[in-house]
Parts: structure tokens; C-alpha cells; sequence
């Protein structure tokens, strides 16, 4: 069985439509608009690399740039990254619409990282 992988990635902030057009103008990305009425914009996968998407921080925060990587249990992953000394920071949320699973977990540094199971299409 393979190492799960990076799958996505997320680049949020206080202003999420300068970021797009910022990401859009320096790597020439072209950035969909998510549909959701959010604002967010889906980046396509490039030939090498994965997608993301950019878009406006939620419930206050300030922004991050997050990486997901995909796995086959999210809540499986959530307990190992405890048990090696990282903690839960979102639970596992299941988004039926795009078919997706994802958490998030703080290593034992702080830094934040994603976990997914199914992909956005």
C-alpha cells in the first residue's frame, strides 16, 4: 500500500479575492469560482501538482496556507497524529456535496495540516 499523499492545498486570508488575484497574476493560475457563494476559488490541478483553492478565512481567523494530505480514515490519522503528540483541531466534517471527509490536527510544533478522504471534483 502507497504513502497517503498531498492532495490539496488552501491558501486563506483577511481578503480573500486580493489572494486570488495575487496567486492568479504571479503563477497564472486560473481560479473558478466555487459556486458555494462564499467567494472561494478553485485552482485546477496542473499537469505536475495538485489543486487547491483560495479564498476568504472563516469564523474570524486570519488566514493560513493549509496542505491536505488524503487518507483512507480520517479519524484513524487524527488519532495516530495524538498518539505521536499532535492534537485535533477540527474533527472529522463530512461535506456530502463534493463527497468529501476532512479534519484538521496541529503537529506538536503548532503547525496546521489537513486530512482528507475523497476529493473535491
Amino acid at each position: 500500500m502507497a504513502a497517503p499523499a498531498v492532495a490539496w492545498f488552501e491558501v486563506t486570508g483577511t481578503d480573500g479575492a486580493a489572494l486570488q488575484d495575487f496567486y492568479a497574476g504571479l503563477f497564472d493560475w486560473q481560479i473558478q469560482d466555487a459556486g458555494d457563494g462564499s467567494g472561494y476559488g478553485l485552482v485546477a490541478a496542473a499537469e505536475k501538482g495538485i489543486g487547491g483553492g483560495i479564498g476568504a478565512a472563516q469564523n474570524g481567523d486570519t488566514g493560513r496556507v493549509t496542505f491536505y494530505v488524503e487518507v483512507d480514515d480520517v479519524a484513524g490519522y487524527l488519532q495516530k497524529a495524538e498518539q505521536l503528540g499532535g492534537h485535533t483541531i477540527v474533527p472529522p466534517m463530512e461535506i456530502a456535496q463534493f463527497g468529501l471527509t476532512f479534519a484538521f490536527f496541529a503537529d506538536p510544533e503548532g503547525h496546521v495540516v489537513g486530512l482528507s478522504k475523497g476529493a473535491v471534483q
